[in-house]
């Protein structure tokens, strides 16, 4: 590659202290360039790769939203974006570490959240794309070089971590979005029925939607 550079994942931790979900990416970045890295703007394609691990029955229940049944997941179940994100590498030579902040969404309007909510256990598989800027400093004054199109690092994020991360910023719960005309009805259902709280609200119209279909 021309401009020497390789990257990998050494590890991924949900930030406990975070504003909002956040998880941390630490990674290893190789030059094999004999020339001095003032600095890298350093940008990053996360996805996910759904199509590298398998599924339990209850897993592939929770995703037919996503890909549909078992039978439509040859064409369905593709590599997607999950999210987009950058920083900037400190300089060095040869060989260093940085830290990827990768803030995540818990929308369940976002394919990536709702595909992290149906996984039980086991990895998720990320491959991150890498592009960028790289600043290097030789003889004749600063330089600029691009990173080059192919860098990229797969890593396999343990489920658990995702769910520690949400656990931290929602215990127990999780939001939706729903339009103003809609969010009004609902209040207007719980008014009426004298509703205590939303979960309330949301089991009683559940439960009515249940005695009707059966």
């Amino acid at each position: 590659m021309s401009a020497g550079l390789e990257f990998s994942v050494l590890d991924m931790v949900a930030e406990p202290y975070a504003a909002a979900p956040q998880l941390t990416a630490r990674l290893r970045i190789e030059d094999s360039s004999s020339e001095p890295v003032h600095a890298i703007a350093l940008r990053c394609q996360v996805r996910i790769e759904p199509q590298r691990r398998p599924y339990d029955d209850p897993e592939s229940e929770a995703l037919r939203g996503l890909f549909g049944g078992r039978d439509r997941w040859a064409d369905t179940v593709r590599p997607f974006l999950w999210m987009q994100c950058n920083t900037t590498v400190q300089g060095f030579t040869g060989t260093t570490e940085a830290e990827l902040t990768l803030p995540c969404s818990y929308d369940f309007d976002v394919a990536g959240s709702r595909y992290l909510h149906a996984l039980g256990e086991g990895s998720v598989p990320l491959n991150l794309l890498f592009s960028g800027t790289v600043f290097t400093r030789g003889s004749t004054g600063f330089q600029v070089r691009q990173v080059p199109w192919d860098c990229e690092a797969r890593y396999l994020l343990p489920v658990q971590v995702w769910r520690r991360m949400i656990a931290l910023n929602f215990p127990n719960t999780g939001w939706i979005r729903l339009d103003h005309d809609v969010l009004a009805s609902l209040a207007d259902f719980r008014a009426r029925r004298g509703l205590i709280g939303w979960d309330e609200t949301v089991r009683t119209l559940l439960s009515e939607i249940s005695e009707v279909v059966t």
